[in-house]
């Protein structure tokens, strides 16, 4: 997918628009942002929005995040147990603390 991110107040005028008209080509709207489909006229939208705005537009290639593939299943484990957790006012960390369950720390310094 494409995702285009506007930066200005105009370029996120015209990125309602275009997604107004096109709305074949968009996957998701989200406010100062938009998926396109990773189509020819997806291409195009973006880069009709880059032409028409310079920096204001910032546009990515993303690919779908497979949480089997793409995390560690101790991440998964903790992810899941943390959201599972007696007390939801309770910190990750202090929740962590003490178990097997990744170091917030570990974790922001390791890629995926």
């Amino acid at each position: 997918m494409l995702l285009v991110v506007t930066y200005s107040k105009a370029a996120r005028q015209t990125l309602r628009n275009v997604c107004n008209g096109h709305d074949e080509a968009v996957v998701q709207r989200l406010g100062r942002a938009a998926l396109l489909e990773p189509t020819r006229l997806g291409a195009f939208l973006a880069l009709r929005l880059r032409a028409k705005h310079a920096g204001d537009v910032q546009i990515e290639r993303t690919d779908p995040f497979n949480e089997f593939r793409d995390a560690p299943e101790a991440v998964r484990r903790a992810a899941a147990a943390y959201e599972d957790r007696a007390h939801p006012s309770t910190p990750y960390r202090a929740f962590a603390a003490g178990t097997d369950h990744p170091d917030p720390s570990a974790m922001a310094g390791t890629e995926l």
